[in-house]
């Protein structure tokens, strides 16, 4: 049989490997997402409650918006928004997590087996799963920036309505149509450089604790590679996560929700770092773990469903486990 027949004769994740785990995490990310999106609206919302340097800025200040927990922040869009609004802004989170999860995911897979050289059947150092982790995670989330600001924009139109301020966008596309035509391209990546920290630190607690969690697993217990090792692996790997990213993702939230002038600058913060110090200096410390409840009780879930999804379906279709 000539090479390329026989090329033609191979099952799809062989002829195309990493097309075919991009794919698959897209697939599996996609499913995780909606399952687990109301606690995501909900964190955001906590996130931008009293913002210290909206206070100050009494243009951009509205109503005042009572301090409420994860539940009555929940129950309460639920109430005067409507059940359906805890998924306002689902759309572009799962454009975002097609890339943004595809993206890292073959790219940590890459960079473990083919540049930083993990055996089959050998434990891999934590120092190369921290590389690989953190480096997979701000690739991936650079490229998918655009759709997180969108995400997180669109997330704050009901609480905009309920202020009786003017909605800004109609939806998706309107939203980045008008975030390009006001800022250009630049505005499309506004907020890109707290994303992209954000996104290693959690990408360390999430790809490296859930790899080197399980190879711990497999090779020092009884268990196989079989759901209860992808579910603790997962667990782990969701608290983790969270630990290390809520900081970074109150900053990225601030950022990215941030008015902005027809140049696409930001009118509250000039920087991450300008950021980071005015929220430690106006709500203390700990306000950079608001809302990290939900997000842990997010990223559980999440990390849950994802990795037992993007296993199975690997499985399924032929692909090696992760």
């Amino acid at each position: 049989m000539p090479p390329a027949e026989d090329e033609r004769s191979l099952p799809l994740p062989e002829r195309w490997p990493r097309a075919s785990k991009f794919a698959l995490s897209a697939c599996a990310a996609a499913v995780a997402e909606l399952v687990t999106f109301p606690l995501d609206l909900t964190k955001t919302r906590l996130q931008i409650q009293g913002e210290a340097a909206v206070r100050r800025d009494g243009a951009a200040a509205g109503p005042a918006v009572p301090y409420r927990g994860m539940l009555r922040t929940a129950a309460g869009i639920a109430q005067d928004e409507g059940v359906r609004k805890l998924w306002q802004g689902a759309t572009p989170a799962v454009y975002r997590h097609i890339v943004y999860t595809g993206v890292r995911m073959v790219t940590y897979e890459h960079l473990r087996d083919s540049v930083l050289g993990k055996a089959d059947g050998e434990s891999f150092p934590l120092w190369k799963a921290v590389v690989g982790g953190m480096s997979a995670g701000a690739i991936g989330q650079f490229f998918a920036s655009p759709t997180d600001l969108v995400k997180v924009q669109m997330q704050m139109e009901g609480k905009r309505k309920l202020e009786g301020k003017p909605l800004r966008f109609r939806g998706v596309h309107h939203a980045f149509l008008k975030i390009l035509s006001e800022g250009g391209v630049r505005g499309l990546w506004a907020g890109w450089v707290p994303n992209v920290q954000r996104a290693a630190l959690v990408n360390m607690g999430d790809l490296t604790t859930y790899d080197s969690v399980k190879q711990f697993l497999l090779l020092n217990t009884t268990l196989v590679d079989n759901s209860v090792t992808h579910s603790v692996s997962s667990v782990c790997s969701g608290l983790v996560a969270a630990v290390l990213g809520t900081p970074a993702d109150v900053v990225k939230t601030r950022i990215m929700n941030q008015p902005r002038d027809k140049q696409g600058r930001g009118l509250l913060y000039k920087s991450s770092m300008d950021c980071l110090i005015q929220t430690v200096r106006g709500e203390g410390f700990m306000s950079l773990y608001k809302g990290f409840i939900p997000t842990w009780m997010r990223m559980a879930p999440w990390s849950l469903v994802f990795w037992l999804a993007y296993e199975q379906i690997r499985r399924l279709c032929g692909v090696t486990s992760f």
